[in-house]
């Protein structure tokens, strides 16, 4: 998270970086170091984490423990892609709900002086998990959809966008926050054994419309979506997502239309820089295109 949090330091200058050695010893387990720990004694301290995978999550909850415990007037913790939030479901008897169990460790965070700690996440997936959080931390929800309709405004064709809601869970997560443009609702009906997307609500003829939901794994749906606007008589189709996931680098089944028809690809994909090992792969590869949460988050971190 270096680069994010060196922009995030830009945009105040009340803000100060500091430093973490991140070693390890022979058998592979965290050997790690903050430097000059005495000099965050009494200091409002954030902590800019990404738990990208497994592997990585222990090393930094180490930090993320012991930093409340430095005599700090306050901390928060600033997680912008909450990880575990697509396996919050129980089914069937002996499901694990990943999502819960991670709330319960950021919610056992040593309190600062300060008192409880703070917690910011941005579109995180699944609504309920707003109550999984205990009482030692202060959930701050976030949003990047104010990066998203920032960009619109600087589109040539910004009186003429409309917006596409890929199914019903992403309409009540954003339509709110996007009441202001046309929108189109679309769902996933069965036919044999495929699941098609389908138009449910909304015209896209004539539009540039632009496809909303809060993160991408294969990016399936999406695409789909893409054929069906295209299909309906859309003139442009983009797509926003908060997190770009793209597990085994899916992101390259998205392809730019190069200005010859939505039919052929996508015009813009904004992603956020909440997920910074996304980023370096789609960096300069259109139609992906960063939009960063280095201001958001700090102003969320202004005490």
């Amino acid at each position: 998270m270096k680069e994010l949090a060196e922009r995030v330091a830009m945009e105040s200058d009340a803000i100060e970086l500091r430093s973490i050695s991140w070693r390890a010893f022979e058998d592979g387990f965290p050997n790690l170091f903050i430097s000059n720990a005495h000099g965050v004694r009494g200091q409002h301290v954030a902590f800019l984490a990404s738990f990208s995978s497994p592997g990585v999550i222990f090393e930094q909850l180490s930090i993320i423990y012991v930093l409340p415990k430095l005599l700090i007037s306050s901390f928060t913790l600033v997680l912008p892609f909450f990880p575990t939030g697509t396996s919050e479901r129980m089914e069937d008897e002996g499901d694990v709900a990943t999502a819960y169990t991670l709330s319960r460790i950021l919610s056992n965070i040593p309190i600062s002086r300060g008192g409880p700690n703070s917690l910011v996440i941005f579109d995180i997936h699944a609504l309920q998990e707003r109550f999984y959080f205990g009482d030692n931390v202060l959930p701050l929800f976030e949003s990047g959809i104010p990066l998203l309709k920032n960009r619109l405004q600087q589109l040539p064709d910004s009186d003429n966008i409309s917006i596409a809601f890929p199914d019903d869970g992403s309409w009540k997560r954003f339509h709110k926050q996007l009441q202001h443009f046309p929108v189109i609702i679309c769902n996933k009906v069965r036919e044999d054994d495929q699941r098609i997307v389908r138009i449910k609500e909304g015209d896209p003829r004539g539009r540039h419309v632009v496809i909303v939901d809060d993160l991408v794994q294969t990016g399936g749906t999406l695409i789909e979506c893409q054929k069906a606007l295209a299909a309906q008589g859309a003139t442009k189709v983009s797509a926003y997502v908060t997190h770009g996931i793209f597990p085994n680098k899916s992101f390259e089944r998205f392809q730019c239309d190069n200005g010859v028809g939505p039919e052929n690809g996508f015009s813009y994909f904004w992603i956020t820089d909440s997920c910074p090992l996304t980023v370096r792969q789609v960096k300069n590869r259109p139609p992906f295109e960063i939009l960063s949460l280095a201001a958001a988050i700090a102003d969320a971190l202004q005490i």
